[in-house]
């Protein structure tokens, strides 16, 4: 199990690394994906897994986008290990499901397989393509699915260059108040 401070580490050593195909760092985007989840009035759980959603990319390294390399890093299950006995399911589940949520969003919403950067589209193949019906269906009745694609959502408007956030520690501590064990 990670603790806050592993996250801390984990963020001051490889969150300045470039999110893959985009124009932010991984750290940027952890945090504007937080501020996207603060700013609509998320609570801890919530802001906290958009905060860490992408964490798994950092848990392993398979090199620079590895999408291009036709690898799906299944990064939405990395992380889970290591925050399960720190967080509840209330953060976790949104964490394992957001892949997931981008495969529904697709199904169910126009134009939003169209907005996604290409990155995303690559991705979105290798996770397995958009949900049939009976898929999407069966997803969204998941417990978790709908923070889930809350989370997904945020994920996708946190890819701006230069956006000013708060710093790490102002959602860790958001993220301080709904851990199990800190």
């Amino acid at each position: 199990m990670l603790t806050l401070a592993d996250i801390e580490q984990i963020f001051s050593r490889r969150g300045g690394e470039q999110y893959s195909g985009e124009p932010v760092t991984q750290l940027e985007h952890a945090l504007q994906s937080a501020l996207q989840a603060e700013s609509e009035g998320a609570d801890d759980e919530l802001v906290t897994a958009a905060l860490l959603h992408d964490l798994g990319h950092l848990l392993h390294d398979l090199g620079a986008t590895p999408t291009l390399q036709g690898v799906d890093d299944l990064h939405q299950y990395r992380a889970l290990p290591f925050l399960r006995g720190l967080f509840t399911t209330g953060v976790t589940d949104a964490i394992r499901l957001h892949v997931d949520a981008k495969r529904y969003l697709c199904a169910t919403h126009p134009g939003y397989h169209d907005a996604l950067s290409a990155d995303s589209k690559r991705s979105l193949l290798l996770q397995g393509g958009v949900f049939t019906e009976d898929q999407a269906q069966a997803f969204i009745g998941q417990p978790g699915a709908i923070q889930a694609v809350r989370v997904r959502i945020w994920d996708d408007l946190a890819k701006e260059e230069g956006l000013p956030t708060p710093p790490l520690s102002h959602f860790l501590k958001r993220a301080r108040r709904c851990a199990i064990h800190q």
